[in-house]
């Protein structure tokens, strides 16, 4: 499967990093988001951090040649280049339909639509479209440009020839690639988001403080951050999503998602990107 421009929509903190791996791999890259300042903010922060790693010396070309092949736009129909596009909005399932069902009409039916979601089903999302085949679960990890893990997500309805594209590129961009059923959580969320929303029970309960229970899991456990820190960096708002996929996808308590992760998402401490989660920021 030959693919030259991959088309990336949502310039958030995933959209970016998701578009600085293909154009740092080659590829022509078209980043799309409904709000334009987004986009500058995106690539501007992807600049960034193609400087870091050219620093590093850790770059095969230079950072203003790779971020060159990248692309903002506001309009989905400039995405009718890509022969892939990749949604990194928010994660938000009726969201996601609505984008699938956008791009569905604008793309050419040879094109695979692929969603970075973290937990939500390929199946149901592959259904709001008419190429049901040609769509896939690939979730990326965050920092997307350092982390090597691509979980590849087949729906009920994938076909094999995307599948195998897929795997041939994840293997394009020097990532390692690992296949989960369309299960709620796939692989990594269904082990670590109750591992999160535990330590948060720890704290709701009062067990320790939050700097106490990520210091018990770095120095106990040899994480190399602590599971409330590592909470702020993904987001509060998407921790308490994937709770709510887990809770609801399996219809099991055990994945009920703590009050205190509620209250706080409620108040807008939604982490890093707000300033203040379990730790403050500004």
């Amino acid at each position: 499967m030959n693919f030259t421009t991959i088309a990336v929509i949502g310039a958030g903190q995933m959209g970016q990093g998701i578009a600085q791996v293909f154009a740092t791999a080659g590829y022509k890259v078209i980043l799309n988001d409904i709000d334009s300042a987004a986009i500058e903010r995106g690539i501007a922060t992807l600049k960034r951090s193609l400087a870091k790693l050219a620093e590093k010396d850790l770059l095969n070309e230079s950072a203003e040649l790779i971020s060159g092949r990248i692309k903002g736009s506001t309009d989905f129909s400039a995405l009718i280049s890509a022969q892939l596009v990749v949604e990194a909005a928010t994660e938000n399932e009726q969201l996601k339909h609505k984008i699938f069902s956008q791009l569905d009409k604008i793309c050419p039916p040879s094109t695979i639509l692929a969603t970075n979601t973290s937990s939500i089903s390929i199946t149901r999302l592959a259904a709001s479209t008419e190429r049901p085949e040609k769509v896939i679960g690939l979730h990326f990890m965050n920092p997307v440009p350092l982390m090597k893990l691509i979980e590849v997500i087949r729906g009920l309805q994938t076909d094999d020839q995307t599948y195998q594209g897929v795997l041939q590129l994840a293997d394009k961009l020097n990532k390692i690639a690992v296949t989960s059923q369309d299960r709620p959580g796939f692989i990594v969320n269904r082990i670590l988001m109750p591992m999160i929303n535990e330590a948060i029970f720890t704290l709701y309960e009062g067990v320790a403080s939050a700097e106490e229970i990520d210091q018990a899991m770095k120095l106990g456990a040899a994480h190399p951050m602590g599971p409330l820190a590592l909470a702020d960096l993904i987001g509060l708002d998407t921790c308490l999503s994937i709770m709510q996929v887990l809770y609801e996808g399996f219809s099991d308590s055990k994945y009920r998602p703590c009050p205190l992760l509620k209250q706080m998402v409620d108040a807008g401490y939604n982490g890093r990107k707000s300033g203040r989660g379990f730790f403050d920021y500004d």
